[in-house]
């Protein structure tokens, strides 16, 4: 089947018919407006801070798209937004404001907050809302940067498999750990300023599982609420910031594993937010007419999971077998572990153990020995069950992709991707969790210097590393909790970049 579609100008009617397809570029002034709807669930526990939808209207000429940022988990298939949420969204918009539904782009921030039931209908509120605010406008596009906050989960290991630093796994071992991944420092910018200079909306991407939560606990919007909370503090008005998720499939929080000190997101959404206003400042807007969205349906490879399914369950049987008697429990090893750290003589004083070599005794010594050969028994023992545990997890989720792989009668993937573009500003969408090198390298090769890269939007495809993460099924999340084969990113980059091309 031909998944390829042809972008012409249609008349605004007939787009509203059609679920996907491109608009060219219109000629026009550039009309904008933005507006945001508390949707936080208050009813689902204490509220930290709110949740919003946020809906950012563009028209120029017969062209009309709306970018749509939604404070939640996934548009569909995990999180309290049911799948239902974007066909019901688009049908509606559709009918009541003459928004055709491949014109609307709805990103998910990834934030693990909790929004209302009725979200859909708050959404279309959000954008009708923009709708009725349309002014002329000047844009200009932008970057910024932030790398204090967030660092690449997955861990290369010495035996070169790769782990990721999950609150679901305990990390291995110190003396294993080889290498870390990279991170995507740039923020993206779209700055939208009226015509009197005053700014009505800004766009801002980044890279990062805003997954942090709240010191005190509480429903939050997370890192990515409090960085658009700073910019709209910091501008002022009735300004809207909408935050984009870019490429954080294997991107967290900075400390996200730390036991020492509270986990807070507010601080690190700060820096954000302070971040993405320096590069914000630099952006001189213009008038700029051009607008245009094209989206297209792929079909992506699912992965088959058989073989990596049945070498984990060989693994942890290996490692069940290693599980043999101990004489030490947890109390004891503790203990053991307290008085032996670092001390040349830990059951008695120095006097006794010289004074027994001296008599060719030595039974503390032997003791010693004995007590550190439990100890090391011991851990080992604990780290084949962390194993075990990292494996029983995996096996989960490949399980659970294994069984739609089987149902499914072509063993592919749909999945719509899109790229969208206002005056120098050009964004790409993805449904998936796109991990960081896919974003970087899109980036490398889009043939506009503004090009930025989001997942999270229009649907939700778990994630989608590299073929190289691939290879690493069963270790690590981002490989264990993945629809797709490694094939797909070939699928994927023709046609991203055949959107992108002359765009």
């Amino acid at each position: 089947m031909n998944m390829r579609r042809s972008w012409m100008p249609m008349p605004l009617g007939l787009l509203a018919c059609l679920i996907f397809g491109a608009v060219g570029l219109a000629r026009g002034e550039l009309l904008a407006g933005a507006a945001k709807v508390d949707v936080t669930d208050r009813e689902a526990g204490p509220v930290n801070d709110p949740l919003f939808v946020k809906a950012l209207v563009l028209r120029s000429g017969a062209t009309t798209v709306a970018l749509v940022t939604v404070d939640a988990v996934a548009i569909g298939e995990i999180g309290p937004i049911g799948n239902g949420f974007l066909p019901s969204v688009r049908e509606r918009l559709a009918r009541e404001a003459g928004i055709a539904p491949g014109n609307l782009l709805v990103n998910a921030s990834h934030c693990h907050g909790i929004v209302r039931k009725d979200v859909d209908a708050k959404t279309v509120e959000a954008v009708k809302l923009a709708i009725s605010r349309l002014v002329p406008v000047k844009v200009g596009a932008g970057r910024g940067k932030e790398d204090r906050i967030m660092e690449n989960r997955r861990i290369g290991l010495a035996d070169g498999t790769e782990a990721d630093v999950r609150h679901a796994y305990s990390l291995p071992p110190d003396d294993q750990v080889a290498a870390v991944g990279p991170v995507d420092p740039e923020i993206g910018l779209l700055r939208i300023d009226r015509l009197d200079g005053s700014t009505l909306a800004v766009v801002h991407e980044f890279a990062c599982h805003p997954i942090q939560g709240a010191a005190g606990g509480g429903n939050t919007a997370d890192l990515s609420g409090f960085a658009s909370q700073t910019i709209e503090e910091a501008i002022g008005g009735d300004v809207v910031a909408l935050f984009v998720q870019g490429c954080g499939g294997d991107v967290n929080p900075v400390g996200y594993k730390d036991v020492d000190h509270p986990r807070d997101a507010e601080p690190l959404g700060r820096a954000l937010g302070l971040s993405a206003l320096k590069g914000l400042r630099k952006i001189e807007t213009k008038a700029d007419d051009r607008l245009a969205i094209r989206s297209k349906m792929i079909a992506l490879p699912r992965g088959d999971r058989r073989e990596p399914i049945a070498r984990l369950e060989a693994e942890r049987e290996r490692l069940l077998a290693s599980l043999t008697g101990t004489t030490l429990n947890l109390k004891t090893f503790l203990d053991l572990h307290a008085k032996y750290a670092g001390k040349p003589f830990p059951t008695t004083g120095a006097a006794t153990y010289l004074h027994e070599k001296a008599l060719g005794r030595e039974h503390h010594a032997r003791l010693d020995g004995l007590n550190r050969e439990a100890m090391e028994s011991y851990v080992r023992h604990v780290l084949a069950m962390e194993r075990i545990t990292r494996i029983q997890t995996n096996l989960a989720l490949l399980r659970k992709h294994q069984a739609g792989y089987d149902a499914s009668p072509d063993h592919t993937v749909a999945a719509e991707i899109a790229a969208f573009r206002v005056g120098d500003f050009v964004l790409t969408t993805f449904p998936g969790e796109l991990t960081v090198r896919i974003g970087l390298d899109i980036k490398r090769r889009a043939p506009s210097p503004f090009t930025f890269v989001a997942g999270y939007t229009n649907g939700y495809l778990y994630y989608a590393p590299t073929a190289e993460q691939l290879r690493n099924v069963g270790n690590a999340q981002e490989d264990s909790d993945c629809l797709l084969d490694a094939g797909w990113r070939v699928v994927y980059d023709a046609a991203v970049d055949a959107l992108l091309d002359g765009f």
